[in-house]
C-alpha cells in the first residue's frame, strides 16, 4: 500500500525520517546541487563501470527502429543518447526527469553530441506521468527509482504507459551477493564516497544521502515482487558487479 500525504506521514530520506510531502523537495535539492558534476562523479565513483551497466540495460531493451521509449529519471541522458540511434528514423525517445537542472544539463549535453531533434524532454513526476495509456514500447529508469517516494505508484505508472508486450527496465543499486563484498562496499560508500563528493562536487552531504538511499532501497527479490504487484509480468533480474547493481525487467502482456 502506498503512503498518503496526510500530515504527519513519514518516509525516509536516506536514514532520516521526513514528512512524505517534503521528500520530493529534498531530493530536488540534492540533484540541483550535483547536476553540473553528475557525469564526472559517476565516472569517478564507479571507475567508469556505470557505462557498462547502462550498456547492458540498452542491450536488454532490444530496441528496434520505430520503437517509442520513455527514459524516466533520465538525468544527463546516458541512456537516451544510447537509445535514440536505435529507434531511428520513426521512433522517439522521451527523457523525463523531475529535476529541471538535470534536464537542462542533459539537453545541453545531447545537443552537443548531435542528438538535437532525436530526443524530447519533459519535466515529470514518475508517480504521475503526463502520458496516455499504452504510449511506449519500452520504459527505462536508471538509478532513479530509489529516489521516488512512492515506488509502487511509479511502477504502476510505468506499466500503465507501456503498450501490450512492452518492457519495463529498472537499473538500480541493490544488495551485494558476492562473498566478502558488503563490508568493502560499505567502507567505500560511507567513507570514500562523501569525501569524493566534497572534493569534486563541493557537496559531501548529497553523496552521503545517495549512499544511504541505496541501503533503504528494496533488495532484489523485494523489488521483483513490487513489480509483479504493479501488474508487470515475466519479472526477473540480473545481478551486476556482484549484486551492487541489479537490472530488473518486466512486461505488460
Amino acid at each position: 500500500m502506498s503512503q498518503t500525504e496526510d500530515k504527519g506521514d513519514q518516509t525516509h530520506f536516506g536514514y532520516q525520517s521526513v514528512p512524505v510531502a517534503e521528500k520530493e523537495q529534498r531530493v530536488r535539492g540534492v540533484f540541483d546541487s550535483v547536476a553540473s558534476r553528475y557525469d564526472l562523479m559517476n565516472d569517478l565513483m564507479s571507475g567508469g563501470i556505470h557505462r557498462l551497466w547502462k550498456r547492458f540495460t540498452v542491450e536488454q531493451a532490444a530496441l528496434r527502429p520505430g520503437h517509442d521509449v520513455l527514459d524516466l529519471a533520465g538525468g544527463t541522458g546516458d541512456l537516451a543518447a544510447a537509445m535514440a540511434p536505435r529507434v531511428k528514423p520513426d521512433g522517439r525517445v522521451v527523457l523525463a526527469d523531475i529535476n529541471e537542472a538535470m534536464v537542462r544539463t542533459g539537453r545541453a549535453r545531447l545537443d552537443d553530441e548531435g542528438l538535437t531533434g532525436q530526443v524530447a524532454y519533459t519535466l515529470a513526476n514518475a508517480e504521475q506521468l503526463p502520458f496516455p495509456d499504452a504510449s511506449f514500447d519500452v520504459v527505462t529508469i536508471a538509478f532513479g527509482l530509489r529516489n521516488v517516494t512512492r515506488k509502487d505508484l511509479a511502477l504502476a505508472e510505468m506499466r500503465r504507459v507501456l503498450r501490450p508486450a512492452g518492457q519495463a527496465l529498472v537499473l538500480e543499486f541493490s544488495r551485494p551477493v558476492a562473498p566478502g563484498l558488503k563490508p568493502l562496499y560499505d567502507l567505500y560508500s560511507f567513507r570514500i564516497l562523501p569525501a569524493l563528493g566534497s572534493w569534486v562536487a563541493g557537496d559531501a552531504e548529497s553523496y552521503r544521502y545517495l549512499a544511504e538511499s541505496i541501503r533503504m532501497h528494496p533488495d532484489q527479490e523485494t523489488l521483483k515482487a513490487m513489480m509483479e504487484t504493479a501488474g508487470l509480468e515475466g519479472c526477473r533480474y540480473h545481478n551486476l558487479t556482484g549484486g551492487i547493481v541489479a537490472l530488473h525487467r518486466g512486461y505488460r502482456y
